[in-house]
Order: C-alpha cells, then sequence, then structure tokens
C-alpha cells in the first residue's frame, strides 16, 4: 500500500514518541510505529512534535490590520477601540475588509492555524463586513476553516437596526449568533438580550457565542443568564461565554455559586488572555487587576477552556502576530498556571478545547481524523510554549500547505558549539 503523506518517528502531545502518522485522501489512514509502506510524500519528524493545528476561537477579522485608521487608540481602553472602531465602519469597503482579512489568513496558516471563529459586526446598515467576510470564507475554505459570528457591536437594543440587520447576516449564511449584553444601555437590556439571542438560535439550530461581561464590574453578571437560557432552550454545548473578565472581580461566593450553573449548562468559556490583560483594570491605580476570568476554578469544575487571540494590529490591540502559542504562554502566566500538567492544559486551550467550543468535524490526530496537523520545533507542549516553537511544517488535507527552516543559531566561539538550537537547551523530564 501507498499513502500520499507519511511523517515519521513523531512525538504526539498525548506523550507518545516514535509514532509514524500515514495519510490518504485527505484524512489520517494510521498513528502507529514503524509503518513501511511507500508514500508520494515523507516528512522525517526526527523526535519532534506533531500537534493537530491550532484553533482561534475568538476573533475580530473584519477589523484585523486595521491599526492606524483613522487614528490610533491613545488611551488603550476597550470603550476608545470601540469608539475608534464605529468612525472606521463609516469609510469601510469591502473590499478593503476582504484584502486585510486574506492578508491575515495568509499569516495565520505559517503559524499552523487552520480554524478560526471571526466575529464580525452587524451594526452597519451596509453589512460591509458581512459581505467581505463570508467572501473570504469561501476563498480560504481549501486551508482554513473559518466560522463567522453576526456580533452586534453596538448592542441588540441600543443600535436601532442591529435585530434585523442580525437577522439578514444569519440569511446570507453567518454560521453563529453573537451578543454583547454588558454595552446594552440597562443591566435589564442586557439580559433581555440574552433571552432574544438565545431563542433565535434556538429557531434556526445555530450555535452562540457572545462577548459576556467583559468589563471590570463585579455586578456584570450576564453569564449567569446566559447559562439559563442554554439551560431552558436546551442549547447544551452549542453556547459560548467569550472574556467572562467580570469573574475576576466578583465575590468568591457568588462565584462558588456561578461555576456549577455554567458546568450544568454546559457552556464553553473563551478567555482572550492577550486582549483581558491588555484592557482589563485601566481604571485601577495600584493594585491592578489582572482581568483575566478564573481559568483553573472553570477548569476544576470540567467547564471547556478555550483561549482565543481576539485581535492583532486594530483598533483594541496594536500588536499580535497570529501565533496562539503566544497566547498560550500569557494565559498561564496571568492564571499562574506553571505545573507540567497545567502547562499542557494551556497547549489544550489553542488546540482542543477551542476545537470542540467551535464544533469542528474530525479534529485530532486519530485514524479517521482530517490529516490536519502542524509539525513544531520542539518536544512536547510544553516547550512548545516555552520557544513559541517554529512552525517546520503545516499540513493541511495530507498535503504540506507552508514550510519554515529550523530554528538554529551559528556561534563563532573557540571551543564551543557551533549550533545552538532553542529545542536541545531542556533536560528530559523526570
Amino acid at each position: 500500500m501507498s499513502f500520499d503523506l507519511l511523517v515519521k518517528n513523531a512525538n504526539l502531545p498525548d506523550g507518545r514518541t516514535g509514532i509514524d502518522i500515514a495519510c490518504q485522501d485527505g484524512r489520517i489512514a494510521a498513528v502507529e510505529a514503524g509503518i513501511t509502506a511507500e508514500a508520494g510524500k515523507v516528512v522525517e519528524a526526527a523526535g519532534k512534535l506533531v500537534s493537530p493545528p491550532f484553533v482561534d476561537s475568538h476573533f475580530h477579522m473584519d477589523a484585523t490590520l486595521s491599526l492606524g485608521l483613522p487614528r490610533m487608540n491613545t488611551s488603550g481602553t476597550l470603550l476608545e477601540g470601540i469608539a475608534l472602531w464605529g468612525e472606521l465602519k463609516e469609510i469601510l469597503t469591502v473590499e478593503a475588509v476582504v484584502e486585510r482579512a486574506l492578508k491575515y489568513c495568509d499569516l495565520a496558516v505559517s503559524q499552523g492555524l487552520l480554524a478560526i471563529r471571526s466575529h464580525v459586526d452587524v451594526s452597519d446598515d451596509r453589512l460591509t463586513g458581512v459581505k467581505g467576510l463570508l467572501e473570504v470564507r469561501d476563498r480560504v475554505r481549501d486551508y482554513i476553516d473559518l466560522q463567522l459570528v453576526a456580533f452586534p457591536q453596538d448592542g441588540l437594543y441600543r443600535s436601532p437596526n442591529a435585530e434585523k440587520n442580525l437577522l439578514t447576516a444569519l440569511d446570507m449564511g453567518i454560521d453563529v449568533v453573537g451578543g454583547i449584553p454588558h454595552f446594552e444601555r440597562t443591566m435589564e437590556d442586557g439580559a433581555r438580550s440574552v433571552a432574544r439571542l438565545c431563542q433565535i438560535a434556538a429557531d434556526r439550530g445555530l450555535m452562540v457565542d457572545m462577548h459576556c461581561d467583559e468589563t471590570d464590574d463585579p455586578l456584570s453578571r450576564h453569564i449567569e443568564t446566559l447559562a439559563c437560557e442554554t439551560q431552558r432552550l436546551g442549547l447544551h454545548g452549542r453556547v459560548a461565554g467569550s472574556h467572562l473578565t467580570s469573574m475576576h472581580s466578583m465575590d468568591n461566593y457568588y462565584v462558588s455559586k456561578l461555576l456549577p450553573l455554567i458546568a450544568e449548562a454546559q457552556v464553553h468559556a473563551i478567555a482572550n488572555p492577550l486582549i483581558n490583560i491588555t484592557l482589563q483594570g485601566r481604571h485601577d491605580s495600584y493594585p491592578k487587576r489582572r482581568g483575566q476570568t478564573r481559568v483553573p476554578e472553570l477548569r476544576s469544575h470540567g467547564i471547556n477552556v478555550a483561549f482565543g487571540h481576539d485581535c492583532v494590529m486594530d483598533p483594541w490591540y496594536s500588536m499580535g502576530s497570529g501565533d496562539m502559542l503566544e497566547v498560550a504562554s500569557m494565559g498561564l502566566h496571568v492564571a499562574q498556571m506553571t505545573s507540567r500538567e497545567a502547562i499542557r492544559y494551556c497547549f489544550e486551550c489553542v488546540t482542543s478545547h477551542p476545537a470542540k467550543a467551535m464544533g469542528l468535524e474530525g479534529y485530532g490526530l486519530e485514524k479517521g481524523c482530517k490529516a490536519d496537523f502542524v509539525l513544531l520545533q520542539a518536544r512536547d507542549s510544553i516547550e512548545a510554549i516555552r520557544l513559541k516553537a517554529t512552525r517546520l511544517a503545516v499540513v493541511k488535507s495530507g498535503k504540506v500547505i507552508a514550510t519554515t527552516p529550523a530554528r538554529e543559531t551559528q556561534l563563532a566561539l573557540t571551543g564551543r558549539p557551533a549550533i545552538v538550537d532553542p529545542a536541545s537547551y531542556a533536560p528530559q523530564e523526570r
């Protein structure tokens, strides 16, 4: 038998070593040691890590790479970012959205990021972002799974035509129902928007992903309503609460009540470490709140936690490179998740966990899964995060679609090693 692609001598995130991965017709045909069959292409992993592709379950592709348009966010706050985006929307064109989004998709592929859930603003009556990202989704479908969320950035009830526009966007083919209850004019309107949006999703058989309580206000508790509506409508496993930063500031007694409700409703939690640590606590002097939601506590209750990148070079965040390992690194530092086992968990927060939140079919490294994966210049997932490991090869549907040379430095020091490979410096774990 001959395979399309054979990867030899790989390490896997679950700890298996010396594993071969055979691919045929876009699927993984075998995952085992010592495969001797021929293949159209053979990649020697040489003890390096092969991981499922990185997954970003929270992003804003309609705004990406727009930094400085129409001006910079000088305060660095969420609200100035929203105001800037409101100005940019007035002059936005479909062509500009498509051009910047496609450029970002190329960057994503180079980073082994092959699945993205992007929120797209539907508060613009022209639905410019919707039209642009629907075109992008179609153009990148062979190499990126792009899932789109109808997001009423200005509030479902605060923006006059938001609900009408959201329904139109769903009719046009947008995949997921979004919301932003904490940005409504009152807490009551926020709770009402959660109920309405969940009902729309239930009626249409769609998933829900809401920007929920992205604030330092401990009294912003829309995640409670989201969990309740999920239970009432039977949306278990189809709903995600993104950000959840108010939970960082809530009192412990209330959180002890809240976490079981989220777990019971099977609501996914999506933290966005780079943005949460940047935008939150802006009104604090010292001590400053970190802002990121309670990842270890969510985890302890069996809640599926994913990390998102959220933004790259846009009105909210002037940094970013599409590197989900950077996201995982920030997440573990902020949450102080520094045990060996917790670091591995953070790697799952940018791979298998967001894949679960997005309902990705055929994701993983088992026989029968899609032949999508990344070869990293690292021996395991801990080393991958520590080094922000080079993506040596990116595979989609059993074909190598991107390669990057191994990172190594030539030294000119007498009596010292001539080549420094960062992946060779860590001792073996005991």
